[in-house]
């Protein structure tokens, strides 16, 4: 044992029992891990230092990092429900956007930290948890709606970052801090968000500064030109290039420096890394500083920033958003089967047809059998149904061959009659999610 001694960040005065210490745990990683997620408490005692020294953060897995998160906020909502009680909104449906930044614009974050209790004017209903999920559902894609001119989604439509003419909106920057506190409740209250931003937006929401690379997502072409510069001599490619770039908002063009007096100082072959920095920096970062600046606040008015820091960019989208992409390997790890054997040939179908859906229709299929597109943090070994943890299971059906198959959400599973080859089964597979997933979902 050590006798070394480390103060409260789980640094000593020395930086070699820092060092150490980060070895220990990075040789140890599956152990310590394992060790958290019997023991949760240990974050909050002898294994403290491996929230606390960011150098450690990265060997920790992100359920431990989330148990772990939703503790440390759970006590923080439980201060705020002594402190000011329940935070009750009662929202017009129509103007579920408008009424919520009202109301959130009227109140401390404190306040805001409170048991959100939805309900809707002249409806009936106790909000049990399903009228909050609606509410959130609501506001992301409200947040999102072009006439707000808050975010502009991202050359593959998926994701989205500020967009730099927002101004257009005169209220945008109370907009921004609306939006950051909504994404920041969710966090905190465990409810996911069908929101996806650019990754150097979760960055600046880690306080990690963007690289060059994640320039990739938000305009690939762009990206592709800035790799050229940086793998081809600029006289070969023929680029006279100087430290300023162009901005075409509103219709009109303008220069702005990268550097003072940018426009009139040539990007020379040893300085031009240093200008893809500086545009990346200025798309990323600076074009549009007022917005983010004012979403962060508004999101660390709900979520301690030393808290949030412990993930990094990847697992933030899975914090806020769930599991975006649908990984058909591990639903088929986790699949029951009653009345057929895997090795069936229905089976061996069932799965090749699965594996060759586009992304939308294994959303469409999620959607019909469990009620939601959504994909639990953890995959699909903890799906939900109605009795708690409830797996994906395919049941025989003896009916005439050829029927339709049917959906019980309730218990997440699929009843799947037989068919005479796998062309007649996956007609009736996009039949039952395309005309199943418009409004009557099976009991």
């Amino acid at each position: 044992s050590s006798s070394e001694t480390f103060d409260a960040d789980g640094t000593d005065d020395t930086g070699t029992g820092n060092n150490r210490l980060v070895q220990f745990v990075a040789d140890n990683k599956v152990l310590l891990n394992a060790l958290l997620r019997s023991n949760q408490n240990l974050l909050e005692k002898g294994l403290k230092s491996m929230v606390k020294m960011p150098k450690c953060r990265p060997f920790l897995d992100f359920d431990v990092k989330r148990q772990w998160f939703k503790t440390q906020v759970r006590r923080l909502r439980q201060q705020a429900n002594r402190r000011h009680g329940s935070l009750r909104l009662n929202l017009r449906r129509k103007y579920v956007f408008e009424d919520s930044f009202h109301a959130f614009n009227h109140r401390s974050a404190e306040e805001l930290r409170g048991r959100l209790q939805i309900t809707f004017v002249d409806e009936e209903g106790v909000d049990a948890g399903g009228l909050s999920r609606e509410f959130f559902a609501i506001l992301a894609k409200e947040m999102f709606n072009p006439n707000y001119a808050l975010f502009m989604s991202t050359e593959d439509g998926c994701t989205f970052q500020p967009n730099p003419n927002s101004s257009i909106n005169i209220d945008h920057l109370r907009y921004f801090r609306f939006v950051g506190r909504i994404v920041g409740k969710a966090v905190v209250d465990g409810f996911l968000l069908d929101a996806h931003f650019t990754r150097s937006l979760y960055k600046h929401m880690l306080g990690i500064k963007p690289t060059h690379n994640d320039m990739q997502a938000i305009d690939p072409d762009y990206y592709k030109n800035l790799q050229m510069i940086l793998q081809h001599n600029l006289e070969d490619i023929g680029l006279e290039l100087t430290f300023s770039t162009e901005d075409h908002s509103f219709g009109r063009s303008r220069t702005i420096d990268l550097i003072p007096n940018g426009r009139n100082i040539i990007v020379t072959e040893q300085r031009k890394e240093e200008y893809v920095n500086l545009v990346c920096q200025h798309r990323m970062t600076t074009a549009i500083e007022k917005q983010i600046k004012a979403y962060l606040e508004g999101f660390h008015d709900m979520v301690d920033s030393d808290l949030i820091s412990i993930f990094n960019a990847k697992e933030l989208e899975l914090l806020i958003s769930g599991m975006p992409d649908i990984d058909i390997d591990d639903l088929k790890r986790n699949t029951n089967y009653n009345g057929y054997r895997p090795a069936d040939r229905e089976i061996e179908w069932f799965w090749s047809i699965m594996f060759s859906l586009s992304r939308s229709e294994k959303a469409a299929f999620l959607q019909f059998v469990t009620g939601s597109a959504k994909v639990p943090l953890a995959g699909f070994s903890e799906l939900q149904g109605m009795r708690g943890v409830q797996q994906f299971s395919i049941n025989k059906v003896n009916g005439p061959q050829g029927a339709l198959m049917s959906a019980h959400t309730c218990f997440n599973a699929l009843d799947l009659p037989v068919y005479k080859s796998e062309e007649e089964m996956k007609e009736k597979l996009l039949y039952a999610i395309s005309e199943g997933a418009g409004g009557f979902l099976f009991a």
